[in-house]
């Protein structure tokens, strides 16, 4: 079955959907991009997830999106698609056809929404610890940004050593994300996540988590992944995903308790509640 996509406003056929070469989103990565799960043909948090759409374009400045259009491209594709068990909605909006270099065009914007359908993740994680930092203090630090050159390495890197995920540091040796996930670590029975300052996404799953379970926020030394009781993964596909290996490391349980409270509440209130 053909599923449509939706590009500036239109439902159209995928072959025959087009972008501009000149788009800047393919020239230089100028863009923002949301991932939003679905489940059986339903959308789950599109109000965060648009929200985060436009604090990443803003971040980026690029001009605001047109987030109710964008909400009816979702419910168009959705609309047309089969209800998948678990879907994959992709939301790409940049700063539009622009010159062969940095600066930017005044062409308008392009937004697009694509639906697919989505495989589970492994029971448990295997991740890998890259030997690239994040920049914390970096322009794109907490920006959903299209420029993911360095995440395509990165996992890649993961997966030449059989991780599923990779895992960066920042620039102060702390813990800090995934190529596409937050983590977080269980110490003494305490679950623990970067803070947002280490440069890693405020990623929807994470901060409900967050608030459905508790958890605290603070700086995590990188060693303290290697020596937690419990590890696991967050994002908008995986939802809560126990972390098994980190590197050669065995952590002692996947999962653990804390991570087994996690994954049943935040299963339990996301049925409940397909826009929190």
């Amino acid at each position: 079955m053909n599923v449509p996509v939706w590009v500036n406003g239109e439902l159209i056929d995928p072959a025959q959907a087009a972008v501009s070469v000149f788009d800047h989103g393919l020239m230089v990565g100028d863009g923002v991009f949301e991932t939003i799960k679905c489940v059986d043909g339903q959308a789950f948090a599109l109000t965060r997830h648009l929200d985060r759409l436009m604090l990443s374009a803003e971040r980026l400045g690029l001009p605001a999106p047109d987030v109710a259009a964008i909400a009816g491209g979702v419910r168009g594709c959705l609309a047309a698609a089969p209800p998948w068990p678990l879907g994959r909605i992709r939301v790409t909006y940049t700063s539009g056809s622009g010159p062969l270099g940095s600066d930017r065009g005044n062409q308008g914007t392009t937004s697009i929404v694509i639906v697919g359908a989505q495989a589970p993740f492994p029971d448990a994680a295997a991740v890998t610890v890259v030997p690239w930092p994040r920049n914390e203090r970096g322009a794109l630090a907490g920006v959903k940004s299209t420029s993911y050159g360095d995440n395509a390495k990165a996992l890649a890197y993961a997966k030449e050593r059989g991780g599923h995920e990779a895992i960066f540091g920042n620039l102060a040796g702390n813990l800090c994300e995934g190529t596409g996930s937050n983590i977080f670590i269980v110490k003494d029975g305490n679950l623990v996540t970067p803070t947002l300052a280490s440069g890693c996404l405020a990623g929807v799953t994470r901060a409900l988590v967050l608030e459905w379970h508790g958890g605290e926020e603070a700086d995590v030394p990188l060693q303290e992944l290697y020596d937690a009781d419990e590890a696991f993964l967050t994002s908008t596909t995986r939802d809560v995903q126990p972390i098994r290996l980190v590197d050669d490391t065995v952590l002692p349980a996947a999962p653990g308790p804390v991570t087994a409270k996690a994954m049943r509440v935040f299963a339990e209130r996301s049925a409940a509640d397909l826009d929190p």
